[in-house]
């Protein structure tokens, strides 16, 4: 069991380093992997650890094996952006402005019908909760906090839609909506100015007003857009 777990670790370290390497762009599509006996003495690790490894690579979209080739990068439009690593890994290369934008357009497209969603069909101990995670942002006295909350908040609004394919969604994102909330409220003179936003999303919900509940979740999104982008040619004076 505890050989098990060694080589689970192993191949876990390697599969985590390599995956950076590739999506911070150290390693280019196309680009060849060394050979195994040669890579696992650079990684320092067994060959089996490797080729565990380099088959979750591969299950991810990231790499491929072909005889007389070897391992090779693949490119981008093959890689699985909707996997948690891989968006975890672009989160730790992050902030680019082409990823949150892209984030942003996704926010867009799956926040707001959630927000209508949980208005029609929230029960009473799900607005329990998202009364609780609201609470928790109006107290909040550290960024730290107030992410902490915020990410709870949009969790519980996805989970008060009650359909699984949507709540699903949530732990894909998770990662990069964490970096993204971070960005947001990091870029903003107060982290908490936009508790009145998320106030009109939960009044909205208790409710039972879903058109409300949209276009309040849409402001929220619309805002930190407008504040990153702010933030963004503030810096640029600077």
């Amino acid at each position: 069991m505890a050989r098990d777990a060694l080589l689970r670790n192993l191949h876990e370290h390697v599969t985590q380093k390599l995956g950076r390497s590739i999506i911070a762009g150290d390693l280019h599509p196309g680009d060849v992997l060394p050979r195994e006996e040669l890579l696992s003495k650079q990684m320092e690790v067994s060959r089996t650890a490797l080729r565990e490894a380099l088959k979750v690579l591969s299950a991810k979209g990231l790499v491929e094996s072909r005889p007389k080739v070897g391992t090779r990068v693949r490119d981008p439009r093959f890689w699985h952006q909707l996997d948690a690593d891989v968006l975890a890994w672009r989160c730790a290369s992050m902030p680019t402005d082409d990823f949150v934008e892209k984030l942003t357009e996704m926010r867009e497209i799956v926040e707001p019908a959630a927000a209508a969603a949980a208005a029609k069909r929230c029960s009473a101990a799900q607005l329990k909760r998202l009364d609780t995670a609201y609470n928790a942002m109006a107290v909040a006295r550290s960024l730290d906090e107030w992410t902490k909350a915020d990410l709870t908040f949009h969790e519980t609004v996805l989970e008060a839609t009650n359909n699984e394919l949507m709540v699903s969604l949530f732990s894909v994102v998770e990662s990069s909506l964490d970096t993204f909330l971070v960005l947001s409220a990091r870029t903003a003179k107060n982290f908490n100015y936009s508790l009145p936003l998320h106030q009109k999303v939960l009044e909205a919900i208790r409710r039972r007003q879903p058109q409300a509940a949209r276009r309040a979740m849409q402001n929220i999104i619309a805002d930190s857009r407008e504040n990153l982008a702010l933030g963004k040619r503030g810096k640029g004076k600077g």
